[in-house]
C-alpha cells in the first residue's frame, strides 16, 4: 500500500513539474518559422539604400537612446497587451504604402519582434516580407556609432553607460 502511494505521489509530481517547464517554454507565440535578417544584411541594406521598412517595437525611452536611423518608432514592446497592439496599428498605414521588407526590431530580437511578426501575419502582411533582426537594437552597431564594451569605454566618471544599450 504504501509502495502504491509514494508511485502515485512520484507520477503527479512528474506532472506538475512537466507543466510548469512547459509553461516556461512558451513565448506566447505559435510555433512559426520565423525569418531574419541580419546585422550585416540590414547594414548593407541600409548602405546600398535599398528599400526596407525598419519597424522598431522598443519602448519610447530605448528608442530615444538608441535606434537605428530611418526607424519606424511604435513604442509597442511587449506586444502583449491591446494597447501594445493598437501602438502598431497607429502605424500600420506605413507597412500598406509599400511592398518592401520589413524588418523589425525589438531590444533582443526575440519575444517582442516575434509577437510583432505573428500580430503582422495576422493583420495581413505578406510572410515573405516580415524579418526579425537578429541580436535586435542590442547587437546594433553603425559606422557612425560604437558599442560600450571595455576596449573603448569613455575614461569619465561622468560617463553613462547604460544610455548606449
Amino acid at each position: 500500500m504504501k509502495q502504491t502511494k509514494r508511485m502515485s505521489m512520484l507520477f503527479v509530481l512528474l506532472i506538475l513539474i512537466g507543466a510548469l517547464l512547459a509553461g516556461c517554454q512558451s513565448t506566447g507565440t505559435a510555433d512559426f518559422d520565423y525569418k531574419y535578417y541580419s546585422q550585416d544584411q540590414l547594414h548593407s541594406t541600409i548602405e546600398n539604400a535599398s528599400p526596407v521598412v525598419i519597424f522598431d517595437v522598443q519602448v519610447e525611452a530605448d528608442y530615444n537612446a538608441h535606434h537605428i536611423d530611418g526607424a519606424v518608432a511604435t513604442y509597442a514592446f511587449p506586444v502583449k497587451s491591446d494597447a501594445d497592439k493598437a501602438k502598431i496599428d497607429a502605424q500600420f498605414q506605413v507597412l500598406e504604402e509599400t511592398d518592401s521588407d520589413i524588418v523589425i526590431i525589438c531590444p533582443m530580437g526575440r519575444i517582442g519582434a516575434e509577437r510583432t511578426y505573428v500580430y503582422l501575419l495576422e493583420k495581413g502582411i505578406a510572410p515573405e516580407r516580415l524579418f526579425i533582426l537578429e541580436g535586435g537594437q542590442a547587437g546594433w552597431t553603425s559606422n557612425t556609432e560604437e558599442t560600450n564594451t571595455p576596449d573603448n569605454q569613455n575614461d569619465s566618471e561622468d560617463s553613462d553607460s547604460s544610455a548606449d544599450t
